[in-house]
């Protein structure tokens, strides 16, 4: 592994480049550019060699004449289209975990679980080549999902960043030491259960930003910090998108929009033997029985299980998609002068 250049993503396509491909209709396509390659669609067949060479944000015609589009992916486009494991973290929220954890350049970033890492792309991205990001994946298949998928995106695996198989409470102990982390990033069914290893992890004044879906998964990890005394009192919020239609006088809201998707939680490490101030708030239910645990099972909060079979072919989709990236850095770093 290198460490994370700052490539810029320009000039003319190559062989192994990620390309979005908008056709009739606005429907898009994200391919991988090979030499061979075709695009067959029902308005007829696209041959990717007509794309090679030429420059972003071209147009091009396939056999029956219909006109695509051709743009590199932004990295929020990738994220919509890459394989899956697991599900992703929306752009939106991506974006407002760089902000609200300041994830900055440089920082030591640990971040739990990977999924099929969208969120691990804008954690590298914003860490940049001074920093490290380590994430944390009980499994292994889809961790193998995320590696695809980040080496796709970069052209490369980063070596800012290492991702470790395990139980975080078993294994965040063995990899860092206590108190060097920055930042902690938990995006989990159950996000207090971590917690402990999380404080002992953090540097004073660390970030601990945690990503939930559902308002009984909030209310108690916010509960469970709060009973800590190793945090300050966490500040929760979500976010959500509305896009607007813009034609002439015709000046609307979309008809959809990206709404919850799930709620973000942050709260910082006190100094050791600090105490915060109280915070005045009236009383509320603090205590959680059986039937409240079980709202917050996965089956509950409404996760999918993905199958074995299509997680396989997700993986196998993530390894093309990365030989490729590795086809395509390969070529640039072939056309650079030597001194």
């Amino acid at each position: 592994m290198t460490a994370l250049r700052a490539q810029r993503p320009s000039g003319p396509f190559r062989e192994g480049d990620r390309v979005q491909l908008t056709g009739p209709k606005a429907r898009l396509h994200t391919i991988t550019l090979r030499e061979d390659g075709e695009l067959h669609t029902h308005h007829g067949v696209l041959k990717h060699r007509d794309l090679i060479g030429l420059p972003d944000g071209s147009v091009v015609a396939n056999s029956s004449g219909n006109e695509y589009l051709a743009l590199r992916p932004l990295l929020r486009d990738f994220a919509m289209s890459m394989p899956r494991g697991a599900a992703i973290v929306y752009p939106k929220d991506a974006a407002q975990i760089v902000m609200l954890a300041d994830i900055f350049p440089g920082a030591t970033v640990v971040e739990a679980g990977v999924g099929s890492g969208a969120l691990s792309l804008s954690l590298l991205r914003a860490v940049g080549p001074a920093g490290t990001l380590v994430s944390f994946e009980r499994r292994d298949d889809f961790a193998e999902v995320a590696r695809g998928n980040v080496e796709t995106f970069f052209g490369e695996t980063p070596g800012t960043w290492r991702v470790v198989v395990g139980d975080l409470v078993d294994a965040l102990p063995r990899e860092l030491p206590d108190g060097t982390v920055d930042r902690v990033v938990l995006d989990m069914l159950a996000p207090w259960e971590c917690m402990d290893v999380v404080a002992d992890a953090l540097t004073p004044g660390g970030v601990v930003l945690c990503y939930v879906a559902t308002a009984t998964q909030l209310s108690r990890v916010a509960e469970y910090i709060r009973a800590t005394g190793l945090f300050t009192d966490p500040e929760a919020s979500e976010t959500m998108v509305r896009g607007w239609h813009v034609e002439g006088l015709a000046v609307r809201p979309d008809h959809r929009m990206v709404a919850h998707t799930g709620f973000l939680l942050t709260a910082r490490r006190l100094a050791p033997g600090a105490v915060a101030p109280a915070v005045k708030r009236r009383a509320s239910k603090s205590s959680y029985g059986d039937v409240d645990v079980e709202a917050w099972t996965p089956g509950a909060v409404g996760d999918r299980e993905i199958t074995d079979k299509n997680l396989r072919k997700r993986a196998r989709e993530a390894a093309k998609a990365a030989e490729g990236a590795r086809i395509a850095t390969a070529s640039r770093e072939s056309d650079q002068p030597t001194e």
